[in-house]
């Protein structure tokens, strides 16, 4: 993956062959776990979602993000470095959980930038991410979805993961409105441009 400073970025991936990912509530919590520790120090998370086969995530890029480290004799993206050792240690404890082997997410986590088209892409990415569980039918209402950080900006709870006064910054989002803009729908024609 490469990543370039001062942009935003859809980062998502799914169970391997459309598998879950997450079996228990305790897996999703030791997945926001690892991504603190290999995701969080390498860029600003604006907001996430977390489902039960796959997971999104809105990411704003900086300094921190472009460095690079030796991984044997090549230089790889500290980020992609982190999102590997993400996944994979996830997956070796779910192995360990379920007495499984194999892959447990597809190959090649996908990184897209949103930033390049229009700024209002970072929006359509942030209230899609949020509305996932509600229009997968998991719940009636987002903030009844544990796993995503709408109950973060809702104030339904106090989670530190998201860098919220840089999400409403870059994202023209106002915290007022930010409820009734997150039931919007998103026509399906700007959701191409997240993916």
């Amino acid at each position: 993956m490469e990543f370039h400073e001062n942009e935003l970025y859809h980062i998502y991936n799914r169970g391997n062959n459309k598998h879950t990912v997450f079996f228990k509530p305790d897996n999703y919590i030791y997945f926001l776990r690892k991504v603190r520790k290999f995701i969080l120090p390498h860029c600003d998370i604006l907001n996430y979602c977390l489902m039960p086969t796959h997971f999104h995530f809105l990411i704003h890029v900086d300094q921190r993000t472009i460095q690079t480290k030796r991984v044997g004799l090549i230089e790889k993206n500290i980020l992609s470095e982190g999102i590997r050792n993400l996944l994979q240690t996830y997956a070796k404890a779910i192995n360990k959980q379920n007495q499984s082997t194999g892959s447990l997410f597809q190959q090649n986590t996908k990184a897209k930038c949103i930033s390049e088209g229009s700024k209002l892409y970072g929006e359509i990415c942030f209230h899609y991410n949020h509305q996932n569980p509600m229009k997968a039918r998991l719940v009636k209402k987002m903030e009844d979805w544990d796993y995503s950080s709408f109950k973060d900006y809702t104030r339904l709870r106090n989670g530190t993961l998201c860098n919220q006064a840089l999400a409403f910054q870059l994202l023209d989002i106002n915290p007022k409105t930010l409820y009734q803009d997150s039931y919007r729908i998103i026509d399906d024609e700007m959701l191409n441009n997240i993916f």
